[in-house]
């Protein structure tokens, strides 16, 4: 019997990472390879330590969403919901985050007027190994307010 397991286990592992690599966007573990992570706290008004009514972050959060219910990169570049960025002093905030690719935090974010730029600029990284924004290929919304480009990962 642990003959017949050790000449299956190698067959079932790589019938598995061939569909994985060509059929799933998501890597082996079922985890998607690229996500635009939302802060759903920005933009809120708090009183006596709770939060009132619907913060901006939500806002642009669910703004996101209807839109991406059409976007082509829907099931590839899932949206991610964050309850805080730290970075509340430039809200609203969003970062594109991709496997061997840089990371980028945007900030000052229109809450009304900025998520089809911002889903814009997700396919402009998509589409790119790297990941690099240059400013002058960004919408108008994430040419400024850039807080962070960080490197990749080493391998």
């Amino acid at each position: 019997m642990p003959a017949e397991i050790d000449l299956l286990v190698p067959h079932i592992c790589e019938v598995q990472m061939t569909t994985t690599v060509n059929i799933s966007p998501a890597n082996p573990l079922g985890v998607a390879d690229h996500t635009l992570f939302v802060c759903k706290t920005c933009a809120s008004v708090w009183q006596e330590g709770k939060r009132l009514g619907e913060s901006g972050g939500e806002k642009l959060l669910h703004q996101l969403q209807q839109l991406a219910q059409d976007w082509e990169l829907r099931d590839e570049f899932p949206i991610q919901e964050v309850e805080c960025m730290s970075a509340c002093n430039r809200s609203c905030v969003v970062a594109f985050a991709a496997k061997g690719k840089l990371t980028y935090l945007f900030g000052d974010l229109a809450v009304d007027n900025s998520a089809s730029a911002i889903l814009e600029c997700a396919s402009q990284y998509y589409v790119k190994a790297d990941g690099l924004l240059p400013w002058s290929e960004r919408p108008e919304a994430l040419k400024k307010g850039i807080l962070a480009k960080i490197p990749p990962l080493p391998h």
